[in-house]
């Protein structure tokens, strides 16, 4: 990996997936041009975004809701080959045909002021400054994990949906998995399937969907997560509007018991976890399908962040920062919200850069918690 030289530009883009990807493609035939004065900056090893990361059992087959990038179909993909080839193909050859000039792997350290109204974007090969950022960095390397008295005691295996690559790992083992989103029902299937016995896990009820969703119910959770997001609070997920969508592989697992659900546990022990009746089950490997929080650490010297913990934004913009966009973030973290938004915030930075350096520096008063 060879050291970059400081380089000026106008805007970067912190995030090669689909956020990042339709960003730079609506800059760039806004008349930026791919290194030169947009750089592209991604922290993965190849193209793909989080989809290069997935389990190889997630088909493309089984992939629901992908929307293409903007000017780029995807077609002729075989759906029994694994989702993160398919998907890394696709936005590898994106790239290529649009000259989009992505950095990679790139890790940035920190955002700040550079003076004179520009950024500084601090990585560990070399610095950029620009006079907009766009931020879409996703949610993939973060994580979630809830803590819960005892898991440091547990002498079992504990994993997240990251680390899951797939059920042969978990055969013949007792496995508990946490989590109701639809990435942990997917995961409970599949281990079912060859682990000894399986415990689903959920902080509440799930809620079933049996009826199509349609446009209304997409616009509610949109509409949820946005006003979460205009009020500077976490975004969360939508899968309590949206509801789990009923497929026939979960209603026979539900005919099965698979789809049993029991509450959180008050604590995990050395060989399972226990509930505050007293009932305890044993298990050899807990599953943590507990979903992804927002990778922003790296904005924290902008003091973004509000009391409520999340950045406030109107549309794509950070209310705090006008130079500052967050694309796939809380109501446009989806493929087609993904375009959408990307499409939005190069708009928006079109204006910016327009109006010149005086205008660029005006920013709200610094928040409170730094994010």
């Amino acid at each position: 990996m060879n050291a970059v030289a400081d380089v000026d530009v106008e805007v970067v883009v912190i995030g090669a997936g689909q956020a990042g990807l339709s960003t730079a493609h609506h800059l760039s035939r806004g008349g930026l041009t791919p290194g030169h004065d947009l750089a592209v900056l991604d922290a993965a090893p190849a193209p793909g975004g989080a989809w290069q990361h997935r389990w190889p059992t997630l088909t493309y087959g089984r992939v629901h809701g992908i929307h293409a990038l903007p000017g780029m179909e995807l077609t002729g993909a075989d759906p029994d080959r694994p989702s993160a080839e398919v998907l890394g193909e696709y936005f590898a050859a994106y790239e290529r045909r649009f000259g989009l000039r992505v950095v990679r792997p790139v890790r940035v350290r920190r955002v700040r002021e550079a003076g004179d109204g520009r950024l500084l974007v601090e990585t560990d090969r070399g610095s950029w400054t620009s006079r907009a950022l766009v931020n879409a960095t996703g949610t993939w390397n973060r994580p979630f994990w809830p803590r819960v008295p005892g898991q440091e005691t547990f002498t079992g295996r504990q994993l997240h949906t990251a680390d899951y690559r797939g059920p042969e790992e978990f055969t013949d083992a007792r496995v508990i998995v946490v989590g109701g989103g639809t990435s942990a029902v997917q995961h409970l299937l599949e281990v079912a399937g060859t682990a000894r016995e399986t415990t689903w896990v959920t902080r509440r009820p799930p809620l079933f969907r049996e009826e199509p969703f349609d446009s209304d119910l997409g616009r509610e959770a949109v509409a949820m997560v946005e006003r979460r997001v205009r009020d500077g609070l976490p975004p969360q997920s939508v899968v309590s509007v949206t509801g789990l969508p009923m497929t026939e592989a979960m209603r026979r697992a539900r005919e099965d018991g698979v789809l049993s659900r029991l509450p959180l546990f008050e604590r995990v022990t050395e060989t399972g976890v226990r509930w505050a009746d007293g009932r305890e089950v044993r298990a050899d490997m807990i599953l943590w399908a507990t979903g992804f929080r927002p990778v922003t650490a790296h904005l924290a010297p902008l003091r973004l962040r509000e009391p409520g913990g999340g950045i406030r934004l109107d549309g794509t913009r950070a209310v705090r920062d006008p130079r500052i966009h967050l694309v796939g973030y809380g109501p446009s973290a989806s493929t087609i919200g993904a375009n959408r938004a990307g499409r939005a915030a190069a708009r928006e930075i079109r204006r910016l850069l327009a109006a010149g350096p005086d205008r660029n520096t005006a920013r709200a008063a610094p928040a409170v918690a730094a994010g």
